[in-house]
């Protein structure tokens, strides 16, 4: 009997044993489940409040352009040209009236750049990240890239940004603000603009799930 009593004792222990192990290993599991989310979401990109605040705007003008499937892309655009702040939050001054800063009402940004857009992507016969970096370098980009290789590539955004800057007299106009770009004498425009319109384009798609 007391042989008995001694397994059945010994059988409690080993499953309270087997339970607190079990607990112990949940809560590990849901430790490491929650710094892995915390990791996650820190590492991408915010998008603002002003940003996500233009989507009616912009989904309007996309629907009229033809480019209403492109709405996140072009959000994407805004929030690395301005955050969605400003007067001109497309940055479509210049490809409005040549200069910078003449576009003063952020209506007017927005059908402005999301017209520019749409004729990217035309000129570029669809390939998305040909239109994104032209919308940064301008439409030439598009027939730069068309003569050689025929489609984007980072190297071909980086030759025509050296191709631009080396033909330019005047280079202190350039900030040269990405990491490298001056060491490959690359200060026209941003040779990384497609991989950071991409990264918040991601985000937005995410978060409109």
């Amino acid at each position: 009997m007391k042989g008995r009593k001694r397994h059945i004792r010994a059988l409690k222990h080993t499953m309270l044993l087997f339970l607190l192990l079990s607990g112990v290993l949940l809560v590990l599991s849901f430790i490491a489940y929650e710094w892995n989310q915390t990791t996650e979401d820190s590492q991408r990109p915010a998008i603002s409040e002003e940003v996500r605040e233009y989507r009616p705007l912009v989904e309007r003008y996309a629907e009229e352009d033809g480019v209403g499937n492109y709405t996140d892309v072009i959000l994407a655009i805004m929030m690395q040209e301005s955050g969605g702040r400003g007067q001109d939050p497309m940055q479509a001054s210049e490809s409005y009236c040549g200069e910078r800063n003449c576009i003063e009402d952020p209506e007017l940004s927005i059908e402005q750049g999301v017209e520019y857009f749409s004729k990217t992507l035309d000129d570029a016969e669809g390939d998305i990240h040909l239109a994104v970096q032209s919308y940064n370098f301008g439409r030439g980009f598009i027939n730069y890239v068309q003569e050689r290789s025929g489609e984007y590539s980072q190297e071909t955004a980086i030759d025509f940004s050296q191709y631009m800057y080396g033909r330019d007299p005047n280079k202190e106009k350039y900030r040269c603000l990405r990491d490298g770009s001056r060491e490959l004498d690359a200060c026209y425009g941003d040779i990384y603009y497609v991989k950071a319109v991409m990264n918040y384009r991601d985000v937005i798609e995410a978060e409109a799930q």
